[in-house]
């Protein structure tokens, strides 16, 4: 363990003695314990410890944080803009847009970011983490167009790793539909995130993330979140292309007719792994969740889906689903699913299934039979499967931007 890692606290910035013996205590906790493995149930279809070892001969964390070059923008739709470099706040447009309703600052210390340890990792976020941001929406406020959070990463980032915490609060009724965007170059590098969550009465949060191109990089996120009376919260992940991508979601379901959303559409290739760990927590009557998980896997691509539906015995009139399918394109590729129930109601509307296989034969000579040659219509019925989930997003111009994207990636096969 001590081999694969050379950290350096000493060029960490602190706000306090306390601080730093905080970060002194995290670091040898993790390293006491080191990356999460399959003997950790919730890692089991994830062995981080062997992804990383077999990966990475020795890992510093990251101290550079400069802008190597002017990030292209998106010209499909107009929006505000937030520019991360390596996962550090570097600018935004915001301000100009909407000055007094919407407030962003960096976070530049991890007492600003409180926290229980969940597993190996947030002990080493907290020795690491270099900031992040911390957004707010103010009551009573939509913000006029989509904010696109532009994770931009450098190319000195070769076995390195990022930590970063962030916080999001949209207050009660408020709207604000956030897109994260990551950019980067062919380093390969590691990046762990904690993210808060925190959705007032009568807020709506459409959260968006997508890769740009394929990455080298190996990515963890956490979300933890809380939902207030009639909120919702839609989560879409799109992060086809990375290396690995763990992304886990702890939703709380606090306050009646809140509703959650998970949908993702992953198309995986070479040596791609993610996973989707998802627990909803129904804590309170007549709450809704909707999760449905769609990969479509080639050659060796590794697929994860563990999902749980969480209901308290007061949580009456929960409707819950989840749902995932995968599209499995190679005998070498693999998918895994673990749905879990776990209600304690009895007056309640829970379902969950997983489906995998092959593309429709069927299907295919049809669409051969009306002049589409095979690549074509294998193309066809993949990007049916996966754009599905689009259907939720209402915004005509994010939804032709994002099927676009899909079919991109589509086109690489």
């Amino acid at each position: 363990m001590e081999q694969l890692f050379n950290f350096n606290l000493e060029k960490v910035p602190n706000s306090s003695e306390k601080e730093a013996l905080d970060r002194e205590k995290n670091l040898k906790l993790f390293l006491d314990y080191g990356f999460p493995s399959k003997k950790d149930e919730n890692w089991k279809f994830t062995d981080l410890n062997f992804i990383i070892n077999k990966n990475f001969k020795h890992i510093t964390n990251n101290l550079d944080f400069e802008l190597e070059k002017k990030v292209d923008v998106i010209k499909d739709f107009d929006h505000n803009h937030i520019v991360l470099v390596n996962g550090i706040l570097k600018s935004s447009n915001i301000k100009f847009e909407d000055e007094g309703k919407v407030k962003l600052e960096g976070l530049t210390s991890i007492t600003d970011f409180d926290y229980e340890p969940n597993n190996n990792l947030s002990f080493l976020n907290r020795a690491l983490s270099l900031g992040g941001f911390n957004l707010e929406i103010q009551k009573n406020y939509t913000c006029k167009k989509p904010i696109i959070i532009y994770n931009y990463f450098t190319s000195k980032l070769d076995n390195k790793i990022i930590n970063n915490s962030n916080k999001i609060k949209l207050n009660q009724n408020s709207e604000l539909i956030l897109i994260e965007y990551n950019i980067g170059e062919k380093s390969k590098f590691i990046k762990n995130t904690f993210e808060k969550v925190i959705i007032d009465k009568d807020a709506i949060f459409k959260n968006i993330s997508i890769q740009k191109k394929k990455s080298n990089g190996y990515f963890y996120k956490h979300i933890s979140g809380s939902q207030g009376h009639n909120s919702s919260y839609q989560n879409f992940i799109l992060t086809s292309g990375l290396k690995l991508n763990k992304v886990e979601i702890d939703m709380n379901l606090e306050k009646e007719n809140s509703n959650c959303f998970i949908l993702s559409s992953l198309f995986l290739g070479r040596g791609e792994h993610q996973e989707i760990k998802s627990k909803i927590n129904h804590l309170t009557p007549n709450c809704k969740s909707y999760q449905k998980i769609k990969n479509v896997l080639e050659e060796d691509g590794v697929g994860v889906y563990q999902g749980k539906i969480f209901v308290k015995d007061i949580a009456q009139k929960t409707n819950a689903y989840q749902l995932s399918k995968a599209l499995i394109l190679n005998d070498l590729a693999e998918f895994n699913a673990k749905p879990e129930l776990e209600i304690y109601a009895d007056d309640v509307k829970c379902s969950h299934g997983s489906t995998s296989g092959s593309i429709d034969e069927d299907a295919i000579h049809y669409l051969m039979t009306r002049g589409i040659k095979l690549s074509k219509a294998k193309k066809l019925l993949i990007k049916g499967f996966l754009n599905e989930i689009f259907e939720n997003i209402p915004e005509q111009n994010i939804k032709t931007f994002l099927e676009n994207s899909i079919e991109e990636q589509i086109e690489e096969i």
